[in-house]
């Protein structure tokens, strides 16, 4: 890289750079979550699909996995837009701890003050009783637990309980878990066997094919106010190849992409270009891609 010039940052946050030297209005891949940019391929329209039938069905629990960056989190927030003003929404994300540490967890997501010194019991009736205050106003209540592989299976067996709260054909709770492949793995176990049968609906995200990665990184350029060619087709063969289609991979290395073509007066990303950003180690996730398939 060789052009080195003053920057400035816009109200919107977004940085100079490369934007006005390919006409972009802003960034074409940010990571910071923009519904205008929002994707969808196949695979995450079929996802949304089950986490809205999730919803609409009023099943118990509701499962969606996926390796990191494959648009978990992305696919939570287009639900919360969806239905955030139509029910009840508990988001937790990270949840730690065992059966009191959750019970916590819940009644914060939801807004409902409590003492730490509380009991274990009357944290719970604490839930029961808003759970039936929200029923009684006409709402009901979804618990959205993301990166729920951290959950322990003393508390995965806990939020099973949780739906015993439900009576009938009355639902006044549903739970959505979200976490990488190992939460399946946990489900599965033999001692979650109760809780893997109250779950209704279910998908697991995988990385996007070729043809995926291609439509991804042209609707991202277009979105931007770009051509949707400023990156060849070839160059975007080799993004898929390195990034083996994790969206957030992708949008990474393009991104450093564009800057290297601007630095070298390149109005078109190349293989050459993406080359030379390999070629620095400054596409991090690369080297750990590598790694990782010495250790296999």
């Amino acid at each position: 890289m060789n052009k080195v010039v003053e920057t400035s940052a816009d109200e919107t946050g977004n940085v100079g750079f490369y934007m006005d030297f390919f006409g972009f209005r802003e960034r074409p891949f940010t990571l910071v979550p923009d519904p205008d940019f929002l994707f969808w391929s196949a695979q995450h329209r079929r996802a949304y699909s089950v986490l809205e039938f999730g919803i609409l069905s009023r099943a118990p629990i509701t499962l969606v996995t996926g390796g990191v960056g494959c648009g978990k989190t992305t696919l939570l927030r287009e639900l919360l837009r969806q239905f955030g003003s139509k029910i009840t929404v508990g988001l937790i994300s990270n949840a730690q701890g065992g059966r009191g540490e959750l019970i916590q967890w819940v009644l914060n997501s939801l807004g409902v003050p409590f003492q730490v010194t509380t009991s274990y019991v009357q944290l719970f009736q604490m839930l029961q009783d808003f759970l039936i205050e929200e029923y009684a106003s006409g709402r009901r209540v979804v618990l959205i637990f993301d990166e729920a592989q951290n959950l322990s299976s003393e508390s995965l067996e806990e939020l099973r309980m949780l739906t015993n709260i439900n009576s009938g054909k009355d639902e006044v709770i549903q739970l959505v878990l979200v976490g990488q492949p190992e939460l399946r793995d946990m489900i599965l176990d033999p001692a979650l066997r109760q809780l893997a049968q109250r779950i209704a609906a279910s998908f697991h995200l995988r990385p996007l094919d070729e043809a995926a990665v291609l439509e991804l990184i042209a609707h991202r350029l277009k979105a931007a106010g770009g051509s949707g060619e400023e990156v060849t087709e070839s160059a975007a063969k080799m993004v898929y190849r390195v990034t083996h289609g994790v969206p957030r991979l992708v949008n990474q290395l393009c991104d450093m992409a564009l800057l290297y073509a601007w630095s070298m007066d390149h109005h078109h990303v190349d293989r050459h270009v993406v080359q030379s950003v390999l070629d620095d180690g400054v596409f991090f996730a690369a080297q750990i891609a590598e790694e990782e398939a010495k250790v296999k």
